[in-house]
């Protein structure tokens, strides 16, 4: 598959089929890719916890909030959750800083996860305190982000963005989800 074809592929997913599940190999391989991705100067802050079981699946899901442009859904119904998660945690020995780090990591985690069907989403309003509770680490780690996967259940669309200007993605009356994006034109500032 060609890079702009997955990254066409790779959207944001919030509705899965929440009876397809995901081998902790699947994840491994996923985390794999961004072990082997760049980190800033080298430092390679990030640690993860895995979780694929419906019981650590149901804790981890109460700790996290959904969709905040939705502001009439609070996630998915539970036939429709994620089955696995893969949760970032920086280790504060290494580096106590928000760096890129996060986002690189991350997307090779997207990119991973799209080429082998699976469909994500990066979630970062999380109840950490608790979370850190569910999956019992210490201060030696902060949460930085928490990648929710399955196997996707909607269809994302993206489209250009309006004459009104506004980002925020939506749902039809089909639950079709839309994204708005800037134009290309709209975001080249300077060409010399």
């Amino acid at each position: 598959m060609l890079m702009k074809e997955l990254i066409l592929k790779n959207r944001t997913c919030r509705r899965f089929y929440g009876d397809k599940k995901i081998a902790i190999e699947q994840l491994r391989e996923l985390v794999e890719l961004a072990r082997l991705s760049p980190s800033g100067g080298n430092v390679q802050p990030m640690k993860y916890a895995l979780i694929c079981t419906p019981e650590m699946n149901a804790k981890v899901y109460d700790t996290l909030r959904w969709a905040a442009y939705f502001k009439d859904w609070d996630g998915p119904v539970e036939s429709e959750r994620p089955t696995a998660y893969i949760i970032l945690l920086r280790e504060r020995a290494i580096s106590k800083q928000l760096t890129w780090d996060d986002g690189i990591f991350c997307q090779s985690i997207y990119l991973g996860a799209s080429e082998i069907g699976l469909g994500g989403c990066i979630i970062g309003n999380i109840v950490k305190n608790k979370l850190k509770e569910v999956i019992n680490i210490g201060s030696e780690y902060d949460i930085s982000l928490v990648i929710a996967l399955g196997y996707p259940k909607e269809q994302v669309i993206i489209e250009e963005i309006g004459e009104d200007g506004d980002v925020k993605y939506w749902r039809d009356d089909e639950n079709i989800h839309h994204v708005p994006k800037r134009k290309l034109k709209d975001l080249i500032v300077r060409e010399f």
